[in-house]
């Protein structure tokens, strides 16, 4: 299963594990022209360092790459950021995210989430769609470092939880 869908093309996260494709022209409350020219040039970072590295490392080797390569680019990135998770108001634990890159909004950047692996599956999907809930983030993106050609997926989110 390819997963390395078109560059235009965005996952609609509030439709379940990924599963929709989201609508050109829809409206999600989200501004998808605005961040489109983010995630264009963080997954032609990540395509770039999968082109130069190749398919064999751990996660952690794919992550600095990508962090020179974002720096390269001239993105604002912050790498292995701590956030703290809240139910019903109330922290109750933090993740450590990949990466929280630059945004049109910069109060609410694009997670970044980061896999070595031979096929992305459900439970990939699922932690982006989670944590873009938890941080109530609207775009998340999905890169995996563990196929012979990069995969990606870019997810909306526009609805959250009380």
């Amino acid at each position: 299963m390819n997963y390395g869908v078109g560059f235009d093309d965005w996952v609609e996260a509030d439709l379940g594990l990924g599963s929709g494709v989201a609508e050109p022209g829809a409206t999600y409350g989200v501004d998808l022209a605005a961040y489109t020219p983010f995630t264009h040039r963080a997954i032609g970072c990540a395509m770039r360092v999968h082109s130069i590295l190749g398919v064999g490392f751990p996660e952690i080797i794919y992550q600095r790459a990508l962090a020179i390569e974002l720096e390269r680019e001239g993105m604002q990135a912050q790498r292995e950021v701590e956030t703290p998770i809240y139910f019903r108001g109330q922290q109750i634990g933090s993740r450590w995210v990949d990466f929280m890159v630059e945004s049109p909004q910069p109060e609410k950047p694009i997670l970044v989430e980061l896999k070595v692996t031979a096929d992305l599956a459900d439970i990939h999907f699922a932690q982006v769609i989670n944590y873009l809930e938890a941080y109530r983030l609207h775009v998340g993106l999905l890169l995996n470092f563990g196929s012979t050609s990069l995969q990606y997926r870019r997810f909306i989110k526009s609805t959250f939880h009380t």
